[in-house]
């Protein structure tokens, strides 16, 4: 009953609107649909709270112990690798991975094909959920970090922007591999690990970049994690030097429109699949 929810909520919807006003109902429906579901589950609700809080735990008081700074200043430096390399990273790439092959799995594609539900809304619906919770683990590190007494200053608004556009890279991502890569549910797990511990690490999320030889600073100029981190720490701390974010919020615009693009051609590519079968 639940996989059928926002099929029939959209179907009613299409009485009430059309244009610009449909798709805005279906995609609120399919994104509403998977929340619901999310919530429902709240052991996995739970641990998608405590996951980020974990992690910032642990990179702050090592920071702190380390590199002799102080807990408000460890805090800051934490928060930002934290946030877009383990709460953004598993919940916005992971999840949309898990979401995309589950609903194959469970032949909810099947059902859009009779539906009046479009393909358009699908797509978006699913990015919307995934912002909301990307949006939802956000506030929670950031509430975390300033209660250890991190001073967040800098630029909220520019800051929002980065978080923003790295969840659509993540989305993105996560559409091209759940719907290119993974075939079960089992897969997630493999595909994930494979393709994005690397580019964790090579981001910076678990180890800071000043550490890195020069051949992985070249490197990781390639990777978007690295440009999130940067662009992230540097709107963040209180001495903002444009000059050496503006780079990096470029890189990271066109690589988020990329993988928009690049995700919507693979769900068009698995939808025309899924019809053949």
């Amino acid at each position: 009953m639940e996989k059928t929810f926002y099929l029939l909520y959209a179907g009613g919807s299409e009485h009430k609107g059309n244009g610009l006003n449909k798709y805005w109902r279906e995609t609120v429906a399919v994104a509403r649909r998977i929340l619901t579901e999310l919530g429902r589950r709240r052991r996995s609700l739970i641990f998608w709270v405590i996951f980020p809080i974990f992690v910032l735990l642990l990179n702050g008081f090592i920071l702190e112990e380390r590199a002799n700074l102080t807990t408000a200043e460890a805090f800051q430096s934490a928060a930002p690798p934290t946030l877009v390399g383990a709460a953004l990273f598993f919940s916005c790439l992971g999840g949309s991975v898990a979401t995309v092959v589950s609903e194959r799995e469970q032949q909810t594609l099947k059902r859009l094909f009779i539906s009046p539900l479009s393909g358009t809304s699908y797509f978006l619906g699913i990015v919307l959920a995934h912002t909301c919770i990307g949006v939802g683990q956000t506030l929670v590190v950031f509430l975390v970090a300033a209660l250890m007494g991190a001073p967040l200053e800098g630029f909220p608004l520019l800051a929002g922007l980065i978080i923003l556009l790295s969840i659509a890279t993540y989305v993105g991502v996560g559409f091209i591999l759940g719907t290119q890569f993974a075939r079960r549910t089992e897969d997630v797990n493999a595909l994930v690990a494979a393709f994005g511990v690397p580019l964790l690490i090579l981001g910076g999320a678990f180890l800071p970049t000043s550490l890195f030889p020069a051949m992985l600073l070249r490197l990781a100029e390639f990777n978007p994690i690295y440009h999130m981190n940067e662009a992230l720490t540097g709107v963040l701390s209180s001495e903002l030097e444009w000059a050496a974010i503006a780079p990096h919020l470029w890189f990271l615009s066109l690589f988020a429109a990329a993988m928009i693009v690049g995700g919507w051609l693979s769900y068009r590519r698995m939808i025309w699949v899924e019809r053949r079968l």
